[in-house]
């Protein structure tokens, strides 16, 4: 596999080479060069900000990188603004930067400065694996992604492409965990969508010749349960009944049997507490339980996600939930309540052609055609909130593997050319 990528990535090179000079404009051929020669400070960039610990909850941490990425826009004549989050939200805030005018297409170009690595988590720090792949806590998702958006931004305004042009950056500080209530956490992303014309996402590549047209949406559930506690001898009983265990163990049976199947739906109890008493943390996403063998189970409670492609399915969905969590067994109540989190991003006309504007930029690079990759195989992003809004394209952030596992590396190989196809999409983009 790597020799078969390695001769994939020269023939892309030599192809690279000749089509250069066929395709790409004199002006665009003086952005590549400018990021050639940035990429080593580029990749230099990407180690200093891996290395300060970002998780959401560090807030502290987030504003750190923030401010890192602030002065680097500051330093390309951005105006930046440091945006704080309400005390009680528990989250850090988000850089903004801009610059103004009226030239083609007003661009909302979006990141996010945290990640799932938070300070007691022992992956903490960027470390090469050999010459092209390093370990990174956040790397590929996305602080590689903020990196090459930015150093494309540099390529253009060191060439003086940004004049008499609006591009609002936004990187945002909680995208792993969002902070609640929406319409407080993410009131300045989708303004900013209002004032622009397209929004271009960079969470992680799903390979060099993929990007995402439609993404699903999010949404969190809560089942509780109530069971009747008595001695475990009379459990089945009509008196004592099953119990809230057994009730739940009932609820998630069936969602699985009954909800399962449809395309792009998914969902995923991913907490699960029960016995006499339970205890949860929302904020912490930790918990305890206290029973025992010999006590029928008066308490449970599970905390789940729900993906899906559009309002339709969603609701659809949770009718079927609400369905199966009322039919209850002997002695037993049970409520199911929903939050909703991340709206989805459907694959509309609009972002198609944007796939095809990039899928031209990188045919005239020699990178080959993009294709728009499965949205069942991607979860939520910031870009969905401004789907409604814009046209969008997401997924042109860093290669990589094991995002949101201490296995996480990047691929440092592929920054400059993905570089390279930011630069020149956003290039032809501002002058339409």
């Amino acid at each position: 596999m790597k020799l078969k990528y390695a001769l994939s990535f020269l023939l892309c090179t030599i192809c690279s080479t000749v089509v250069l000079a066929q395709k790409l404009s004199r002006t665009e051929k003086k952005i590549v060069k400018s990021i050639e020669a940035n990429n080593t400070e580029a990749i230099g960039f990407l180690e200093k900000v891996v290395n300060i610990n970002s998780g959401t909850l560090n807030a502290k941490g987030v504003k750190e990188v923030g401010m890192v990425f602030k002065d680097a826009f500051d330093q390309i004549n951005f105006k930046t603004n440091w945006i704080e989050m309400p005390q009680e939200m528990n989250r850090g805030g988000h850089l903004f930067a801009e610059t103004t005018g009226k030239k083609g297409k007003k661009l909302l170009l979006i990141g996010h400065l945290d990640t799932v690595f938070e300070e007691d988590s022992p992956f903490q720090t960027f470390e090469m694996v050999n010459d092209s792949i390093a370990h990174a806590p956040g790397g590929n998702d996305m602080k590689g992604g903020d990196v090459i958006l930015l150093y494309a931004l540099k390529a253009l305004h060191d060439n003086g492409l940004l004049t008499n042009a609006q591009i609002i950056v936004a990187f945002t500080g909680d995208e792993e965990s969002t902070g609640k209530p929406l319409d407080v956490s993410r009131k300045d992303l989708i303004e900013a969508a209002k004032r622009s014309d397209i929004a271009l996402n960079f969470e992680t590549s799903t390979g060099f010749n993929y990007a995402t047209v439609a993404r699903r949406g999010s949404s969190g559930w809560k089942v509780e349960v109530t069971g009747k506690r008595a001695h475990s001898s009379g459990i089945f009983n009509d008196n004592t009944g099953a119990g809230a265990i057994f009730e739940m163990s009932r609820i998630l049976n069936e969602f699985y049997n009954e909800v399962k199947g449809e395309e792009f739906l998914t969902f995923n109890p991913g907490t699960l507490l029960g016995g006499t008493f339970v205890t949860y943390d929302e904020m912490t996403s930790k918990g305890t339980a206290f029973g025992k063998t010999n006590v029928v189970a008066q308490s449970a409670v599970v905390h789940g996600g729900l993906r899906f492609i559009s309002e339709e399915q969603k609701e659809n969905a949770r009718e079927k939930m609400r369905a199966i969590v009322a039919n209850n067994l002997p002695q037993t109540s049970a409520t199911i309540s929903f939050t909703d989190s991340y709206p989805a991003m459907g694959p509309t006309p609009g972002n198609q052609r944007l796939l095809e504007e990039l899928s031209q930029v990188s045919v005239d690079l020699g990178y080959g055609e993009v294709l728009g990759y499965d949205p069942g195989k991607r979860g939520a992003a910031d870009i969905s909130f401004v789907a409604e809004y814009v046209d969008c394209l997401d997924g042109l952030g860093a290669m990589g593997t094991g995002a949101h596992t201490p296995q996480e590396t990047i691929n440092l190989n592929t920054i400059e050319d993905l570089t390279k196809r930011t630069a020149i999409l956003i290039y032809r983009l501002i002058n339409q």
